[in-house]
């Protein structure tokens, strides 16, 4: 299905390109510039979605499952530390996480780069950023895993996500409109998960001049662009959920 997903975005990006080219009589290129910025954002907004969904479909049952089917208790009995257990299925989810974000986001650019002659700004600044919302998003899953059902747990993973979600969006569409309440509400969704302002960055730091002076899109962050200090905080929750999750493992009784 990823092949699927970059077929269609490559063929999309190909006709797109094919339109422009016609019209280039009518169209300079730095015109079409921002055009490009705004298809290569789009290509990677579904890339962080899907690893996004990805990951957290594939780990919500590693812990709650296990605990629920008795398989754990034979991991237990084994010589091995409950956080031993735990630190290890992290790995593997990292390791499987990163694989497909870096495979799904190098093609998008490098289709990008092919078919449109586009290079992406800062590529690896903003893969980095995409790369701890996800692991950020794991961390989180792993932490609820250890004291909820597979359900609950899955689900208030999506809701937490939908609420940083709308709340971005408000907080976006505030700072435009220059509200500075809804701008407040937008920030403290952020503080709750900051798994949308992570994207936000990521998208605004893959952004030209051009396009971050231009309204917002569903897919950038001109209005209001989240802080260093909150890619501090998304860091540090990500640490922080993963302590937690290792120490209610730990206590957890199986």
């Amino acid at each position: 299905m990823g092949l699927a997903v970059l077929a269609i975005y490559g063929l999309g990006i190909h006709f797109i390109h094919l339109d422009i080219v016609r019209q280039r009589q009518h169209l300079r290129r730095i015109v079409s510039l921002p055009m490009y910025n705004f298809l290569a954002i789009s290509g990677l907004y579904v890339v962080n979605f899907l690893t996004l969904t990805l990951t957290v479909l594939t780990s919500v049952d590693t812990i709650s499952g296990e605990i629920d089917t008795g398989t754990v208790q034979i991991l237990a009995a084994k010589p091995l530390r409950r956080h031993e257990i735990l630190l290890g299925k992290w790995l593997g989810f990292v390791a499987m996480m990163t694989l497909y974000l870096a495979l799904m986001a190098g093609c998008v650019i490098t289709l990008t780069n092919l078919i449109l002659d586009y290079n992406v700004p800062n590529p690896l600044r903003g893969l980095l950023l995409m790369w701890l919302n996800e692991l950020l998003i794991l961390n989180v899953t792993l932490l609820g895993g250890t004291r909820l059902s597979t359900l609950a747990n899955g689900v208030l993973t999506f809701a937490a996500y939908g609420v940083a979600f709308i709340g971005g969006w408000i907080e976006q569409i505030g700072a435009f409109l220059g509200n500075q309440s809804t701008v407040v509400i937008g920030v403290l969704s952020s503080l709750l998960l900051p798994s949308e302002a992570l994207w936000r960055r990521a998208s605004f730091e893959m952004q030209t001049a051009l396009v971050q002076a231009m309204p917002t899109t569903p897919f950038t962050a001109a209005a209001s662009v989240p802080s260093r200090a909150m890619v501090v905080y998304g860091a540090l929750y990500a640490a922080a959920a993963l302590i937690l999750a290792v120490h209610s493992f730990n206590r957890r009784d199986l």
